[in-house]
């Protein structure tokens, strides 16, 4: 059996293994405006409930533990908001111990596109970030939100 601790702990006193995806955002205020487009981040997190509407709750309660406020290298006050729970996922006994996420998604012939599809190691963000020091470049955020998404003890980006 692929996960025999997930069958044996699925009902128990330690609940069902559960990751949960958080929606957080970096608002900087400039002199009183929080700007139309912000900085965010996904944070996957592996909780254990008794149920999926527990771990819900727990997701949402850590998502509000995580929030907090500071100002930034100019004086700027930023703050570091949770929005929401975008997804939930029963990690069950399909999943090893060291699963946290998956998706089942269709593509078009991924075999014969792997090139495209797989990255070269040193397109890894955690290769190219160790290689730099800055963290990679990533599809769909522009350079200036990939030198904010550096986030060294948290902090959060100035406009």
């Amino acid at each position: 059996m692929k996960n025999a601790t997930n069958v044996a702990t699925a009902g128990g006193r330690r609940g069902k293994r559960y990751a949960a995806r958080l929606l957080f955002q970096f608002r900087v205020m400039v002199n009183g405006n929080p700007g139309v487009r912000r900085l965010c981040e996904d944070r996957i997190i592996v909780l254990r409930a008794v149920g999926a509407r527990s771990a819900l709750a727990k997701a949402q309660a850590r998502g509000n533990a995580a929030e907090y406020q500071h100002p930034n290298a100019d004086g700027t006050p930023v703050f570091f908001e949770f929005i929401g729970v975008t997804d939930l996922l029963e990690l069950g006994v399909e999943c090893d111990p060291d699963e946290v996420w998956y998706d089942i998604v269709q593509k078009v012939k991924p075999m014969e596109r792997r090139r495209k599809l797989i990255p070269a190691p040193e397109r890894l963000n955690a290769i190219a970030s160790e290689r730099s020091n800055k963290p990679l470049e990533r599809p769909g955020m522009t350079r200036r939100e990939q030198g904010s998404r550096q986030r060294a003890g948290r902090s959060a980006p100035s406009r």
